[in-house]
């Protein structure tokens, strides 16, 4: 019995710093060029960054398709897009789940913007954004936006699903009217 309580607490160990350890070296940032990639819709279209140059980019990782939390997230989005699209900006969530399971999960909550499938979990680790425990991979429930030159400009590390959308719609104002001075 003290056998599986010490292995348990090695394995809780672990976990705790795995999830808490990035290398610092490859740490995204604000200011950095967003990492490129190529990834598939749940209608099959392949999206990367440059294909919205000039737009602002809300790059949103979440950890499953129709859970409450990413369900709650999503629809915040849907209800905010337009204002988003007035804002001249591009919504993209990204999840681990398949194109398949993304266009269920788009048709059922009216989802009017990209999900991307990152099966691989390969664009949410160049993110910081990919949980990885032995068999259990998930994306983390982070958020960027990239502005229209393709440079990240904000990222959010914690995000309160309910609220996450009028924050992201405040701080593109605000880094759009920054942008606009310094021109």
């Amino acid at each position: 019995m003290k056998f599986f309580i010490r292995l348990s607490a090695l394995m809780f160990t672990i976990m705790v710093l795995s999830m808490s350890t990035i290398a610092k070296a490859d740490q995204l940032n604000v200011g950095d060029t967003a990492p490129e990639f190529k990834l598939v819709d749940q209608h099959g279209k392949t999206h990367s960054i440059k294909d919205y140059a000039g737009q602002w980019v809300v790059l949103y990782f979440y950890p499953k398709d129709d859970t409450p939390g990413c369900t709650k997230e999503a629809c915040e989005f849907r209800d905010e897009y337009k204002l988003l699209k007035e804002q001249n900006t591009q919504v993209l969530g990204v999840s681990i789940d398949s194109k398949e399971s993304h266009a269920k999960f788009a048709e059922k909550y009216h989802l009017r913007f990209p999900l991307l499938a990152d099966e691989g979990g390969e664009v949410a680790k160049r993110y910081q954004s990919l949980f990885s425990f032995w068999p259990i991979k998930f994306a983390k429930r982070h958020s960027f936006i990239i502005d229209p030159q393709g440079i990240v400009r904000k990222i959010y590390r914690k995000v309160d699903p309910d609220t996450h959308s009028q924050k992201i719609i405040a701080d593109i104002e605000t880094l759009s009217s920054k942008e606009s001075t310094t021109k």
